[in-house]
């Protein structure tokens, strides 16, 4: 699906062929300021509607955003306070970040920017890196590593009094899930919008599930956030990157293939949770008593 900023460069585009006029610094400023804000409203709107769909916020919930330094986390960490100023039920909100046991990793930024939002933020420190890399010396990392530092935030937001943990994945993210699933597992799954995990007593929430992974990197490069780069010897390296690939040519022949891929796991991994839909309210006719 082609990003909502990328049609918006597109069709400007077309009209900065017709007239091309030099801004002075200030009228550059605010056109950036006025994309800056379109890009956190959509982004916003789509986050909106997949809580809305899947009622993953309820009245006075505590939420922990996991942080993983990426793009995509500190945008939901975004999009949730400012949907935290009008959403008709109050949540507080707090951010973690579990780091894995690379020094090279400095989330200080990342600090600064949540203070800027008014975010209160941990950094949970573990020594996963050793045990994965070091002790176990494992071959095929990737899901020791998920479970431990799932592990460690869900446990780490629990005690701190949150009972909702929101993690950043995005729409390409179920595509490739599913993808995934299908090729190496011989099933269709995917992660759900929402689950609730008995051991540590939190429910896991995913409100960007409708956002495009390219709507996030036009609101990266808009907003400027911090990001830390991930040091990982297996960043590149995984099935998933392969899959993107994969999933990218598939996509070239047909341009609904991702697009198809998500419907289906909406339709039929996802159905169970759609919050119920309240009854549209009909006008009166003119004419009635």
């Amino acid at each position: 699906m082609d990003s909502f900023i990328e049609k918006n460069n597109a069709e400007q585009a077309l009209e900065d062929g017709a007239e091309t006029k030099v801004l002075t610094p200030e009228e550059e400023a605010k056109l950036l300021d006025v994309k800056r804000k379109q890009s956190l409203q959509h982004i916003l709107s789509l986050v909106r509607k997949a809580v809305q769909d899947y009622d993953l916020i309820a009245e006075n919930d505590r939420i922990c955003v996991g942080i993983s330094g990426g793009k995509d986390s500190v945008a939901l960490l975004s999009a949730l306070a400012a949907l935290r100023r009008f959403y008709p039920k109050k949540f507080e909100l707090r951010a973690m970040t579990v780091a894995m046991g690379f020094p090279e990793m400095d989330f200080s930024e990342i600090a600064a920017y949540c203070k800027k939002l008014d975010v209160p933020y941990d950094v949970i420190e573990t020594h996963i890196k050793e045990i994965v890399f070091d002790i176990r010396e494992e071959k095929n990392p990737c899901a020791l590593c998920a479970n431990l530092r799932r592990g460690a935030l869900n446990d780490s937001a629990a005690k701190a009094g949150c009972n909702v943990v929101a993690l950043g994945h995005h729409r390409n993210d179920v595509v490739e899930t599913a993808f995934l699933s299908l090729s190496y597992e011989g099933r269709f799954y995917c992660f759900m919008p929402k689950t609730h995990l008995e051991r540590s007593g939190v429910t896991v929430i995913r409100p960007m599930l409708y956002v495009d992974e390219g709507d996030i990197r036009a609101f990266r490069r808009l907003e400027n956030y911090p990001v830390v780069a991930n040091p990982c010897p297996m960043d590149f390296a995984s099935k998933r990157s392969e899959v993107k690939k994969i999933l990218d040519g598939l996509n070239a022949g047909n341009r609904f293939f991702r697009e198809n891929i998500f419907g289906a796991v909406k339709r039929g991994l996802w159905k169970e949770q759609e919050a119920p839909q309240q009854p549209r309210r009909r006008n009166k006719p003119e004419n009635a008593g």
